[in-house]
């Protein structure tokens, strides 16, 4: 019976040792398909994601008359108008405790998720051949304040009115993927209507004066680590 009773306490210590590890070990695994760095939120058009703006101008006008090149980052979240579809709404910009007066402000601005503007259809998702509905693309505008430039001059860079339209994707993991694009600003040009001048219209161009690109700001902290 002694043989009997020490091989029982045996076995128990085992069983109990092996709980122990596998417990351990359940403790530390990570979902499947996922690494410890992508255990991140995923990003949304919400107050939810803040997003990092860099935004790179080139041969912007100054209140003094100079053409500059200048590079301004801004924090902000994309806020959703209720019961608007397509999805659309404003830009909420987050301002560090320390504000200088280099930061460029927004004044007002706009956002759209869209199909191609140029080529305007009924959306695919109508005909069931989605779960949701697809833009590829977000139409964004966003109205600055004069802010100052670096130097003895005193100088402003004058308000703008920036234009974007930015691929929009939709990642299962990530969630929301907005891609660099080019900054447009809008110049005006009035025209004769007619021969005789007698009737004037107002003609709208977009120029190209450089290029934004829009990141989650935890993944820009994380690229910054590694």
């Amino acid at each position: 019976r002694s043989q009997f009773a020490v091989l029982a306490a045996f076995l128990s210590c085992l069983t109990a040792r092996a709980f122990v590890v596998n417990n351990h070990r359940a403790q530390s695994v990570v979902p499947f398909g996922r690494t410890n760095t992508q255990l991140y939120a995923k990003t949304t058009l919400t107050d939810e994601t803040n997003w990092k703006l860099r935004i790179v101008l080139k041969g912007v006008p100054t209140e003094k008359g100079r053409k500059v090149d200048e590079l301004f980052v801004m924090e902000t979240q994309f806020i959703e108008d209720v019961g608007y579809e397509p999805p659309q709404g404003s830009l909420r910009q987050v301002f560090p405790e320390d504000v200088d007066s280099r930061v460029l402000k927004i004044e007002d601005s706009y956002w759209k998720l869209s199909e191609d503007p140029e080529e305007r259809k009924d959306g695919l998702w109508v005909w069931g051949l989605f779960k949701e509905p697809l833009y590829p693309f977000m139409l964004l505008q966003i109205q600055t304040e004069k802010v100052a430039i670096p130097g003895e001059e005193e100088d402003f860079v004058k308000p703008l009115k920036l234009f974007a339209q930015i691929n929009h994707s939709r990642d299962d993991e990530k969630g929301v993927i907005l891609q660099a694009a080019v900054l447009n600003v809008r110049e005006k040009e009035i025209a004769n209507a007619d021969v005789f001048g007698t009737t004037q219209v107002e003609l709208y161009e977009d120029v190209e004066i450089g290029q934004i690109s829009i990141v989650p700001v935890e993944a820009d902290a994380k690229a910054a680590v590694n």
